[in-house]
């Protein structure tokens, strides 16, 4: 990693733009002190799951949106 100046990437940050986009990573110094990182941005895309991942793994009950039974609902209601 390379050290630069603020001064010099106010003077060509286009430059270091460029150097960035081909891989190349910065620490920016001002007053003899380390302030920030520059570096490219790593890929942050999710590979997709794959369709029918759990299939066969578990059944839903046909009743599965059926209404609560009182006491548990008095029981979230704390009644």
């Amino acid at each position: 990693m390379l050290n630069i100046t603020i001064d010099e990437i106010q003077n060509d940050p286009a430059k270091y733009l460029r150097q960035v986009e081909a891989g190349e990573s910065f620490v920016i110094i001002q007053a003899d002190k380390a302030i920030a990182e520059l570096r490219p941005v790593t890929s942050t895309a999710k590979q997709l799951r794959p369709f029918g991942l759990c299939a066969g793994e578990f059944t839903v009950p046909d009743d599965f949106d059926a209404p609560l039974p009182e006491d548990i609902i008095s029981g979230f209601e704390g009644q």
